[in-house]
């Protein structure tokens, strides 16, 4: 049986790893939100007549797989983070990621301008 008094170097840390479990969990919903509009937006397209021209279905499938696709990145993206934050918590080494964070922001708002332009258009 283990001493109850050993505590891991996990354990002298656990709050920091516990909210970052929770970001990487929020970053998980992030992306299969992403994802589900993706696939939202895909079957819409296809499922409303009057929007079935070849002109169209381009840009549907552009904001669809984009969406899809901004998903996986999230998914990996969150994956590393989480595991990479965890070993600078025990490190006590950890900084920020503030380039990613840019440039997802940046690609979110590529995709919800290409949303407005969907809505102002087709509808």
């Amino acid at each position: 049986m283990e001493n109850p008094a050993t505590k891991t170097l996990d354990s002298k840390y656990i709050q920091q790893h516990l909210a970052n479990e929770r970001t990487y969990l929020a970053w998980i919903r992030t992306a299969l939100a992403f994802i589900g509009i993706g696939f939202l937006v895909s079957n819409l397209h296809f499922a409303t007549p009057s929007l079935r021209f070849e002109t169209t279905a381009l840009f549907f499938k552009l904001i669809g797989g984009s969406s899809v696709l901004l998903g996986i990145f999230t998914i990996i993206f969150a994956t590393v983070s989480y595991v990479q934050k965890r070993k600078n918590i025990n490190s006590q080494t950890f900084r920020s990621p503030k380039n990613f964070i840019f440039f997802f922001s940046l690609l979110s708002i590529l995709i919800t301008l290409l949303f407005g332009v969907y809505f102002l258009v087709f509808f």
